[in-house]
């Protein structure tokens, strides 16, 4: 079955995620940054917040471990939008013409239930396309869970094999395909732009 609808990541797919660049303004220190990345486990840390904690609760708990950072913490939750940057360049225009040709738009992301309504609603015009967008936060799953996957598909409405999941991380690549979704890695906008062309969907 060839597919008939695609379904994007949003970091680093749609939008670049660049919390380095966030981090460095807080931190100008490199080696002081580095630690504390390092210790307080901010990705691993940060994974829980995708995964439905509240950031409130998690950020309580991290800052009475480590209260000398309590600033910056705080900031991670206050300020997360600015680690969100650019549009991935040429996918926006991808988008628009996939939209264009009536192709229906979905999104799949891995994405705090705290942080995702203001990300939403600044990007609103954009998002506009979308037919539907799945929060990992939300829902309490995280990709590649396969739940997510499933659970996604039972709400676009669409078989798996009538999706394109694209994503820039090669494990949620795999989970997509496990559950029978197509799937493309994603590298840049050339490359999907050939793939979309190569399964009719451009």
């Amino acid at each position: 079955m060839a597919p008939t609808a695609v379904v994007f990541d949003v970091g680093n797919v749609l939008y670049r995620w660049n919390p380095e660049v966030f981090l460095a303004r807080q931190v100008a220190d490199d080696a002081a940054r580095l630690k504390f990345v390092e210790d307080v486990d901010l990705y691993g840390w940060h994974d829980t917040l995708d995964g439905g904690r509240p950031f409130a609760d998690a950020a309580a708990e991290l800052s009475l471990t480590f209260p000398h950072y309590a600033a910056l913490i705080a900031a991670w939750g206050e300020r997360f939008g600015e680690t969100i940057v650019d549009p991935v360049p040429g996918v926006h225009e991808l988008v628009a013409a996939l939209d264009k040709r009536g192709v229906p738009l979905f999104a799949i992301t891995n994405f705090s239930a705290d942080f995702w309504p203001p990300f939403r609603a600044r990007e609103d015009r954009f998002f506009g396309r979308f037919r539907d967008i799945v929060v990992s936060g939300e829902e309490k799953l995280l990709k590649p869970d396969p739940a997510l996957y499933r659970l996604a598909l039972r709400r676009f409405g669409l078989e798996p094999g009538e999706a394109l999941f694209v994503d820039d991380r090669a494990v949620n690549v795999e989970g997509a395909r496990a559950v029978g979704m197509h799937a493309h890695l994603f590298t840049d906008a050339a490359d999907l732009g050939v793939r979309l062309e190569a399964d009719g969907l451009l």
